[in-house]
C-alpha cells in the first residue's frame, strides 16, 4: 500500500474517534443540563437561604427582600411559592426548630456558624411543616450546605436532619418542650414558636380571657394572611374594582381581600392600597369619634408609609376636612406623599419631628398618633419581629410613645379627638401608655373606642373603653386603638 494512502483501519479509527467525541459532547450537554435543572429546583432554597442570612445579618425584612429576589431571579409560579413558603415558615418556626435541631445535634447551636444553622433551620422546616419528601429535604439541605459552608460541613448536616426525620413535630414536641403542667408559658414558647416573654405578654393583654384565648392567639401569629387591600374613599366603589374571587372584608367598607395572585396591577393603578383590616379600622375609628365644633383639619402625625393617610385623606375630604401628614423620616414621607399621589384632595406632607412639630398648638380637629412599636402584633406578616425585640426594649418604646401622644394632645384643640394606635396587642405599649399620659395631663378624657365600632365584636375585652383586635377573634393584625378628647 502507498506510504500516502491511509489505510482503512485508520478511516475507521477516525471515524469510530469522531463518535466518541460526539458520545462525550451528548454526556457534556447531559451533565450541564442535569446541573442547570438541580440549579434551578434549589434556587427557591437559595433564595430562602438569603433571605434568612440577610434577616439575621442585616435586620432586613423578610416582607421587602423576598419579592425583591424573586423579581431579580425569576422566579415564579411553583418555585416563588416554594421560597416563599421556606422563608416565613422558617421565621415563624425557628424556635420550635431550634429545639429539635438541638436534641438531634452533638454540637450547641449558638457554637454553629451561621450558614450551617440557617441551612439545619430550612431543613427542619421541610421534614417538620411541609409535604416535601424526607430523602429531598435532606439531600437538597446538604447540597445548600455545600455551596454556602462548604463540603466539609455536609455530613453533619446530613447526620443532623436524618435524625430530625425519625419523628414528625407531634413526636418531637415531648421531647423538647417543657412540661404543659409544670411550665404553661414554657411548653406554649416551644409548641408555637415563640420567645416565653411574648407568651407572658399576651397572657397579661388577654386578662381574663388568656386562660381560654392564649393558645389560639398564639397560634393565629402563624398564619398565613390573605392579602388586603383598602379601596379609596371617593375614589371607585370597593364592589367595582374586586377581582373575581376577591372577598369583602367584614367591618371596613372600603376593604377586601384577595384568594391569592399579586395586587400590583390594583395597586399600581391607584384604586386600592395593601392595608390590613384593623389598620381601616384604626383610621374609621378616628373619622366617626365625635367632634365638638369645627371639624376642618386632620393630622395623621406618624404617617409613613401612608397606608392610614391615604384612608384618612379620602375619608376627611368626605368630611369636608383637609388632611396634614408628617413622618419624621423623609424618606418616609415621600412614600406617603407617594402614596398620595393620585388623591384628588389637599392633603399636605411635611417631614418632621412629632414630638417637635413645626404647628402650633391646638391646631387640628383630629390627630392620628400611630406610635413606633415592637410590631407584635403583625407577626403574621413579620414573623421574625419576634426574634428581634426584648423585653428590655420595651421601656424606651414606651418613652417614645408617651412623647408621641402628649405631642398629639397637644395638637389637638380643645374638643377634638386624638386616636391613639399601636399593631401590639402587649400593655406596656398600649393600655399602660394611655393610662400614664392621661394621668398627667389635664382636661383629657378617654372615649369609648368600641362604641363607635359597633358592628366589630370582643374589642373591649380586657379594658372597655379601648378597642384591641386580635388575628384569632378578628382575622386583622393586633391593633389597639384608645381615643381621647381634649376638653380643656
Amino acid at each position: 500500500m502507498p506510504a500516502h494512502q491511509p489505510s482503512r483501519r485508520g478511516n475507521a479509527g477516525r471515524r469510530t474517534g469522531g463518535r466518541g467525541n460526539a458520545g462525550r459532547d451528548a454526556a457534556s450537554r447531559a451533565r450541564a443540563a442535569r446541573s442547570d435543572a438541580n440549579r434551578r429546583a434549589n434556587l427557591p432554597r437559595r433564595t430562602a437561604y438569603d433571605v434568612l442570612a440577610a434577616v439575621r445579618d442585616r435586620e432586613a425584612y423578610a416582607n421587602l427582600l423576598l419579592p425583591r429576589l424573586l423579581a431579580e431571579r425569576d422566579i415564579t409560579g411553583r418555585d416563588a411559592a416554594l421560597a416563599t413558603e421556606l422563608t416565613y415558615g422558617t421565621l415563624r418556626g425557628l424556635g420550635t426548630y431550634d429545639a429539635v435541631l438541638a436534641a438531634c445535634s452533638d454540637r450547641p447551636l449558638d457554637k454553629l456558624d451561621p450558614p450551617v444553622l440557617q441551612v439545619l433551620r430550612l431543613g427542619a422546616h421541610q421534614l417538620l411543616a411541609t409535604r416535601v419528601g424526607a430523602h429531598a429535604a435532606v439531600a437538597t439541605s446538604v447540597d445548600l450546605a455545600k455551596v454556602v459552608a462548604g463540603a466539609r460541613v455536609s455530613g453533619y448536616v446530613n447526620a443532623v436532619l436524618r435524625r430530625v426525620a425519625t419523628r414528625d413535630l407531634d413526636a418531637w414536641l415531648p421531647l423538647v418542650a417543657p412540661d404543659p403542667a409544670a411550665d404553661p408559658d414554657g411548653y406554649l414558647a416551644v409548641r408555637h414558636s415563640y420567645p416565653r416573654w411574648i407568651v407572658g405578654a399576651y397572657r397579661d393583654a388577654l386578662g381574663p380571657a388568656a386562660e381560654a384565648e392564649l393558645e389560639p392567639a398564639l397560634a393565629a401569629g402563624n398564619d398565613r394572611p390573605r392579602v388586603t387591600l383598602a379601596a379609596f374613599p371617593g375614589g371607585p366603589p370597593r364592589d367595582e374594582i374586586m377581582p373575581e374571587g376577591a372577598e369583602p372584608t367584614r367591618w371596613s367598607p372600603y376593604g377586601f381581600t384577595l384568594q391569592g395572585g399579586d395586587p400590583a396591577e390594583l395597586v399600581a393603578t391607584g384604586t386600592a392600597a395593601v392595608q390590613d383590616e384593623g389598620s381601616q379600622l384604626a383610621a374609621i375609628a378616628l373619622a366617626r369619634a365625635p367632634v365638638e365644633g369645627p371639624d376642618a383639619v386632620w393630622l395623621d402625625m406618624c404617617a409613613g408609609p401612608g397606608g392610614k393617610a391615604r384612608l384618612l385623606d379620602g375619608l376627611a375630604a368626605q368630611a369636608g376636612a383637609r388632611l396634614v401628614a408628617s413622618d419624621i423620616h423623609p424618606h418616609r414621607a415621600a412614600l406617603v406623599s407617594q402614596a398620595l399621589t393620585r388623591a384628588p384632595h389637599r392633603a399636605a406632607v411635611v417631614a418632621t419631628d412629632g414630638r417637635r412639630p413645626p404647628w402650633r398648638d391646638g391646631a387640628f380637629d383630629r390627630v392620628l398618633v400611630d406610635v413606633p412599636c415592637s410590631g407584635l402584633g403583625a407577626l403574621r406578616r413579620r414573623p421574625e419581629a419576634r426574634w428581634r425585640k426584648s423585653e428590655s426594649d420595651l421601656p424606651a418604646l414606651a418613652e417614645l410613645q408617651e412623647a408621641l401622644l402628649r405631642s398629639a394632645l397637644a395638637a389637638c384643640r380643645p374638643g377634638g379627638v386624638v386616636a391613639y394606635v399601636t399593631c401590639s396587642p402587649v400593655p406596656a405599649e398600649t393600655s399602660d401608655v394611655v393610662a400614664a399620659v392621661v394621668s398627667d395631663t389635664p382636661g383629657v378624657e378617654i372615649l369609648d373606642a368600641p362604641a363607635v365600632l359597633p358592628s366589630v365584636p370582643d374589642v373591649s375585652s380586657p379594658t372597655p373603653q379601648f378597642a384591641q383586635l386580635w388575628p384569632h377573634r378578628h382575622a386583622t393584625d393586633a391593633i389597639f386603638i384608645a381615643l381621647l378628647r381634649r376638653t380643656e
